[in-house]
């Protein structure tokens, strides 16, 4: 069951968009240097959530580490 308004662990290009702040084309390349896990679902593409949330907290924390 999907509850409205709440992200699953696999997430569309848009989810994970609105999700992150981050845009379709950085999306894209995360996946295509493999730091962000992405599984092929027939054409469509998901983005592991958890994957994204990890690099969003290594990037952080290496903004942090420049500071």
């Amino acid at each position: 069951m999907r509850v409205e308004g709440t992200i699953g662990e696999w997430v569309t290009y848009r989810q994970a968009e609105q999700y992150s702040g981050l845009s379709r084309t950085t999306l894209w390349r995360l996946v295509s240097a493999g730091d962000v896990e992405a599984a092929k679902v027939g054409r469509a593409v998901r983005i592991n959530r958890e994957s994204l949330d990890a690099y969003m907290r290594r990037s952080s924390a290496s903004s942090l580490a420049e500071v």
